[in-house]
């Protein structure tokens, strides 16, 4: 299997050779490799959210990104269907819509997770009817967040942290009213119906989790397994912290369908392939949505210019 810095070698030779789009070209080659020993149809979810220089609202799900599976899709008549996903989460509606749209397209999902799918992307990954995660791979809470303006820029804010936020406030004032005035500029921030958003985003999100692994994963069972893997990952008081890592052997004991990557070295070194060519490519994108045949929504961070006044050069004396 090529290294990371194998494949960044492969993609600076192209350069230099002089050969067009090689961040394309190195990746498609990965890809085909991949489907044609899987017999199945690939799609890459990925977006540059780990680096933490890119925007949320440019790295998150959003609804723009079914025009990215749109155009990934084009052309596929294979039913089953391999999705490797990378993201940190974004809109539980938006996920709603995409998977609404894979699954009338196909017969069965197999979503690999080469390194993490958290937040929505765990909710998405909740749709498949069956998870691959490696021992580098995790998964996360659902606890749906918020990308609120902030003095800071957009900030991803937990609905869970909102809602202990306006508790703690309430105490501490009922306790203590001279703090009114301390907590009122942090609270006017986020406007009077926000409590109630966070509260039926938290009871969305894990009904459509519940929904999914019932229809899919755990088809034909009873419900009491996919009430419970539901009602756990959106608890946040299960993970203090929205942005736990869940690997696979918690993710196993959970009660999810899991394969271990590990099973089949070829197949772990393809996706792994695919994978480090994805990276390499969102050094120059903050967001790849593409199939094996070449079809590819690509999102790149528009580069805004600050023009820097210039001062007149001060007139001599005559």
């Amino acid at each position: 299997m090529p290294t990371w810095g194998q494949i960044l070698n492969e993609v600076q030779a192209e350069q230099r050779a002089g050969i067009a789009n090689p961040f394309d070209k190195v990746r498609q080659k990965y890809l085909q490799q991949l489907c044609a020993l899987t017999g199945r149809d690939v799609i890459v979810y990925a977006s540059k959210w780990t680096s933490g220089d890119a925007p949320p609202n440019l790295v998150s799900i959003i609804d723009e990104d079914l025009q990215g599976f749109m155009e990934a899709i084009h052309g596929l008549k294979n039913k089953n269907l391999d999705l490797i996903l990378h993201t940190g989460g974004g809109s539980a509606e938006a996920t709603e819509a995409i998977v609404s749209y894979l699954r009338q397209k196909f017969d069965n999902i197999r979503i690999i997770i080469p390194q993490a799918a958290m937040s929505a992307g765990t909710m998405l990954a909740c749709s498949a009817d069956e998870i691959l995660m490696g021992k580098h791979s995790f998964i996360g809470p659902i606890d749906p967040q918020f990308i609120l303006p902030t003095p800071n820029g957009y900030q991803s804010v937990p609905a869970h942290a909102i809602i202990e936020q306006f508790e703690k406030a309430q105490k501490e004032i009922v306790d203590n009213p001279k703090l009114l005035s301390t907590w009122l500029p942090m609270l006017n921030q986020y406007g009077p119906a926000l409590l109630i958003q966070c509260n039926n985003q938290i009871t969305f999100g894990r009904q459509l989790v519940e929904s999914w692994l019932n229809n899919f994963m755990f088809k034909g069972e009873d419900g009491s397994k996919a009430s419970k893997i539901a009602e756990h990952l959106s608890n946040h008081g299960n993970f203090k912290t929205h942005s736990k890592h869940i690997n696979n052997i918690d993710a196993k004991n959970l009660g999810l369908k899991i394969s271990d990557l590990e099973e089949s070295q070829e197949l772990q070194e393809s996706v792994l392939s695919v994978f480090h060519a994805i990276m390499i490519n969102l050094n120059v994108a903050v967001k790849i949505i593409c199939n094996h045949n070449g079809n590819a929504f690509v999102k790149q961070q528009k580069q805004v210019q600050i023009p820097i006044p210039i001062q007149a050069a001060p007139r001599g004396n005559k």
